[in-house]
């Protein structure tokens, strides 16, 4: 079964056809990186009006690629949840004009979901039931991924997001947008002990996350500093910062994966292309001989064939949408109410 996915939940136009949920035949990614840098971030209103411009090149360059016509596609995948509203519009309305317009099959994806699914792509030997650890610029998740289509949310984050500290704390030390990639790079060049900085803990829920304090810390040594007029090793700071960030993430997804029952392990998320992060996880699951997956770095970001596997396991399971079908910005992945 061949599923072409659409995504559009922030600043990436994105289209991809995927066979039977692990074959990519096709991959076509317009990114608007260059465009938001000037601002610092993603504005929404721009993003939108870029997917709008985009989409429809980003989706005919998936079927060129692909060497297959509209026609021999099986379904349609579209992130319809969470995300930018005004970005997930472009792309859901659209899905369901190309749906209408060919009779397929529409089907709705949580763009979480699609995160954990792009290790189907790379590792198809991985099957449910595992333990993954999601992690980006909007989320982090400890989620026990039952089935294909079946999760449940031992852990979350009560504040940022990991990879939307890394941007903050990215931003006070001075590294341009978008600044969680740019910090990874030069934290592999700094002493990764030579700050120590908090790891704040949840009371009562031993899965949760909070990074919060941890960027606020980063913020308040630098400001420190500069009132002082001393200077700070920004390589070193960004060296112990993704250091600390790393200790929390494998600390909380091992705790689980033990008292859970759990052998093997799986990341996914735009933070898991952070190199100190795969570092530390790969070596601990190493001594502690637990299988884990990640998927390849140029799947770790915001991707539709991410989707599109997903896409056909919800289908297979039985989801689809009428035309009625409308964006959520916030939806949970173990409940999506399509």
């Amino acid at each position: 079964m061949k599923i072409l996915g659409i995504e559009s939940s922030c600043d990436e136009t994105a289209a991809s056809i995927v066979e039977d949920g692990v074959r990519i035949l096709s991959s076509s990614v317009n990114s608007q990186i260059k465009e938001h840098q000037k601002f610092g971030g993603v504005v929404p209103e721009i993003a939108s009006r870029r997917h709008t411009e985009n989409i429809i090149p980003v989706v005919q360059e998936a079927l060129s690629q692909s060497g297959l016509t509209l026609q021999e596609v099986d379904g349609i995948a579209v992130t319809a949840a969470p995300g930018l509203i005004g970005a997930l519009l472009v792309g859901v309305n659209f899905a369901k004009g190309l749906c209408l317009a060919a009779g397929k099959p529409l089907i709705p994806v949580h763009h979480i979901r699609g995160h954990i699914a792009a290790n189907y792509l790379a590792h198809p030997e991985l099957k449910p039931p595992y333990l993954c650890l999601v992690v980006s610029g909007g989320h982090s998740h400890l989620v026990e991924v039952l089935d294909y289509t079946r999760f449940h949310v031992i852990g979350r984050t009560r504040d940022d997001a990991a990879g939307e500290a890394f941007d903050k704390a990215a931003r006070a030390m001075g590294f341009p947008y978008p600044g969680g990639v740019i910090l990874d790079g030069e934290a592999q060049k700094g002493n990764p002990n030579a700050y120590c900085l908090p790891k704040p803990k949840v009371d009562g829920s031993p899965y949760d996350f909070s990074f919060s304090g941890l960027k606020t810390a980063v913020i308040n040594l630098i400001h420190n500093a500069k009132q002082k007029g001393e200077e700070l090793n920004v390589q070193d700071l960004a060296a112990s910062f993704q250091n600390t960030v790393a200790q929390i993430l494998t600390e909380r997804l091992l705790l689980a994966a033990h008292n859970l029952h759990y052998n093997v392990l799986a990341v996914a998320g735009g933070v898991s292309a952070n190199s100190g992060l795969r570092a530390m996880l790969s070596q601990k699951c190493q001594q502690e001989k637990l299988q884990l997956y990640f998927p390849p770095l140029p799947l770790c970001g915001d991707n539709a064939a991410m989707i599109a596997s997903q896409g056909y396991f919800e289908y297979q399971s039985g989801i689809q949408a009428g035309m009625d079908l409308n964006a959520s910005p916030s939806m949970p992945i173990d409940d999506c109410l399509w």
